[in-house]
């Protein structure tokens, strides 16, 4: 099996997912909040307290603690004359070469908490799919898609 791809996307890039897991987490507090207080209201059993309490704290642990680590280390790319490499995953860590002849075009794509962090994800599409490179340095970012358009026209022209 080929060694895994050498580039690693930023370490800003893990502070991105725990800030997405903050939120997920908020979504997951508030109707367990609800369930806190309509069982307190009704004299509901002690079991809905504890269920509601831990609910919320294990979905922290996970979405903000764990899941963002073990993305974030598992995350790595590499951009060849002839390819793109691709590997990541959670659970499953998948691997991806995308040939340069078939790239179509190349995005750069920033919302605001990547922004707020210089931050970038980049989107190589080919006729059948997406591949994104997420989290990158807005220059690293900006420089990687120029360099995948520069060898994807070149890949075509060879071709």
């Amino acid at each position: 099996m080929r060694k895994e791809p050498a580039n690693r996307i930023s370490g800003k890039g893990l502070t991105v997912w725990r800030i997405h897991g903050v939120f997920y987490t908020l979504m997951v507090l508030v109707p367990a909040i609800a369930a806190i207080v309509l069982a307190y209201i009704f004299d509901g059993p002690v079991w809905i307290y504890i269920v509601s309490a831990a609910v919320p704290v294990l979905t922290g642990y996970l979405l903000i603690g764990l899941f963002p680590k073990i993305r974030w280390q598992r995350w790595r790319y590499e951009v060849r004359e002839t390819e793109i490499e691709l590997q990541h995953g959670l659970f499953i860590v998948k691997r991806t070469l995308v040939p340069m002849v078939r790239v179509q075009h190349v995005d750069t794509s920033q919302g605001p908490i990547l922004r707020k962090y210089g931050l970038a994800g980049i989107t190589v599409s080919t006729a059948a799919t997406t591949h994104e490179i997420p989290a990158l340095q807005m220059e690293e970012a900006d420089d990687l898609r120029s360099r995948i358009s520069g060898l994807a026209r070149v890949a075509e022209d060879d071709v």
